[in-house]
């Protein structure tokens, strides 16, 4: 992938508390857009070390609906995935999202990212999606913001993880209050147990992860800043 800059430095700015005990609660990047065109430019995708770059590849495989118990450890066992369709927030519940993702489309496939954003402890791409649905015959393409906050214990390591995903597809961010959200939350609580499979499973402990109650933002544009990529 190329760059316009050489280095593969984060820029040093952190976003979030650096205590990692904390909950996936605690490490939500709040942001609107002023189009919500999310359209990637892999050419001028910011550089990353490694071992970011082997948390992005392995993010891009689980959208691409590969799946392994392996890639899903790049998740804290409190971790909170957000997106217009899911709120999960623990480990097991994120799971049982990406291993039911080949149930419900045929195929997925990334058309290319561009790194925006590589912090200290927040990895953001511009990414495109093209998701083939299994029971109507129908393809969609997606160009979404992808926001990876990450975990302070193991920023410096080879295995980087995720506290917080969030996935925003439009110019608003998630309120992640009334029914939509209550939605989102039910079905992340109801898949995950409703799934027999092993790779599932192997995350069931996480159920008892340390988390706070889902933070609800009236609008949607509260606490949220505008974020011009």
């Amino acid at each position: 992938m190329s760059s316009t800059t050489t280095s593969s430095a984060d820029s040093g700015k952190v976003n979030f508390p650096t205590d990692a005990s904390l909950p996936g609660e605690h490490f939500e990047v709040r942001q609107t857009h002023p189009d919500g065109d999310y359209t990637p430019d892999p050419s001028k995708s910011l550089p990353l070390s490694p071992a970011r770059q082997a948390l992005v590849d392995d993010i891009i495989a689980l959208y691409e609906m590969k799946p392994t118990v392996e890639r899903v450890k790049r998740y804290t066992p409190d971790c909170v995935y957000n997106d217009q369709f899911v709120y999960a927030n623990d480990r097991y519940k994120m799971a049982g999202q990406w291993f039911a993702l080949p149930k419900l489309f045929q195929s997925a496939k990334s058309h290319g990212y561009q790194i925006v954003t590589n912090d200290r402890d927040l990895i953001q791409f511009r990414h495109e999606e093209e998701w083939t649905f299994k029971i109507i015959p129908k393809t969609a393409v997606i160009n979404a913001l992808v926001s990876l906050s990450l975990d302070p214990a193991t920023i410096d390591s080879d295995f980087i993880r995720v506290k917080y995903h969030k996935d925003q597809a439009n110019d608003k961010d998630y309120s992640n209050e009334g029914l939509g959200a209550t939605f989102k939350k039910w079905q992340a609580d109801n898949v995950a147990k409703n799934m027999d499979s092993a790779d599932v499973a192997a995350f069931e402990a996480d159920k008892d992860a340390q988390k706070e109650k889902r933070r609800e933002y009236g609008n949607g544009d509260e606490e949220a800043s505008v974020k011009n990529l």
